[in-house]
């Protein structure tokens, strides 16, 4: 392939090399001049720019302009999470009758995949005319995961600023499945922190956590804990060095939906960036960003740190093969895995004069 390559809406760039595989950058570019880039290492949001209020625009993800920026970050930035999104305890479940053992890569636990995650991956790429899929075959036993699974990535970019992601995926073993979009989100387009966004998630009901953000079983009240709109700093526990930020997990109402319903809104009165979060998952993992750390810069040529940015992670609730009561993420051997996740990046509604 030529180092430049159009496509239908965007372009193809050889980026880097890794392992004797080539990473690309992918361009995708609606009707309004509006573009996001993806790359097949992870299968990762890298941008996505939209305008603010005035037109003018902005990058509102965090990412890295090099590959060695990703080789070398430990916080999942932009990545597409597998086999599954989030912990599971003592890094094992028991599926059949049998124990699983899993990577412990997060101190007795295992998370976001264990220690060879999708994160890690060079995925195979197809140009389709609606927008480009990812595609990774991961091996029976990787991480510790049973069955050989095939996933695909679906990305499209709506000429209406939606960035839609179909996750597709079968296995020849019973086995668990859970995968998210682990973006980082700054709407202000530079290096501020998210802590005067404004947050609204739809959900009244919470996974209570024991030590180690481990699920107790317990599916309790938001209560003070439930964002209705309001500034992210008001939320924010204490007010000590450093920060404690938010790392929960909200239960959506209803459960896993066969259409995406609205999970959550984000926006930035300043900028009067809007974005709003639509899912088929039943959870929403709020991460305020406190433990984001780089040692190489990112997009606005300074490293990150605690809340430059924040993600909202639709998935399955974390721990989930530990807990019969909560929605199953048990995967059948020839049965289809198929959730969706949309963003839609807007601009926030002028208040009226009262």
């Amino acid at each position: 392939m030529n180092n430049d390559t159009t496509i239908s809406k965007g372009s193809i760039r050889l980026w880097d090399m890794h392992q004797g595989k080539e990473i690309y950058l992918f361009h995708l570019l609606n009707k309004e001049g509006r573009f996001v880039v993806l790359t097949n290492y992870g299968a990762s949001l890298v941008s996505a720019v939209v305008p603010d209020r005035t037109g003018l625009l902005g990058n509102v993800v965090l990412g890295f302009d090099s590959l060695d920026g990703y080789l070398d970050d430990t916080c999942y930035v932009g990545a597409t999470i597998g086999r599954f999104a989030n912990r599971i305890a003592h890094a094992r479940f028991t599926m059949d009758g049998r124990q699983i053992q899993l990577d412990a890569n997060d101190g007795l636990h295992s998370n976001h995949g264990g220690f060879h995650g999708f994160h890690r991956q060079v995925f195979g790429y197809k140009v389709l005319e609606c927008g480009l899929c990812f595609e990774w075959e991961s091996k029976d036993g990787e991480g510790g995961y049973p069955g050989d699974l095939s996933l695909r990535v679906c990305y499209q970019w709506t000429d209406d600023s939606e960035l839609k992601i179909d996750y597709t995926a079968s296995s020849d073993k019973d086995t668990v499945a859970n995968f998210t979009n682990h973006a980082y989100f700054n709407l202000t387009a530079g290096h501020q922190p998210i802590l005067e966004h404004s947050l609204t998630i739809f959900a009244e009901q919470i996974l209570e956590d024991s030590p180690g953000y481990i699920p107790t079983g317990a599916i309790i009240p938001a209560g003070d804990k439930a964002f209705r709109g309001g500034k992210i700093r008001e939320q924010i526990p204490g007010t000590g060095h450093p920060i404690e930020g938010i790392n929960l997990c909200y239960a959506l109402p209803g459960g896993a939906q066969p259409r995406p319903r609205l999970a959550a809104v984000l926006a930035d009165k300043i900028s009067g960036r809007r974005l709003e979060i639509s899912t088929t998952y039943p959870g929403l993992l709020l991460y305020t960003g406190d433990l984001l750390q780089s040692r190489l810069s990112g997009h606005h040529g300074v490293p990150y740190g605690p809340f430059d940015g924040l993600c909202l992670e639709c998935q399955y609730f974390p721990d989930s093969p530990n807990h019969p009561t909560f929605p199953s993420t048990i995967l059948k051997a020839g049965e289809i895995y198929h959730e969706q996740i949309v963003y839609k990046f807007c601009i926030e509604p002028v208040a009226a004069d009262k």
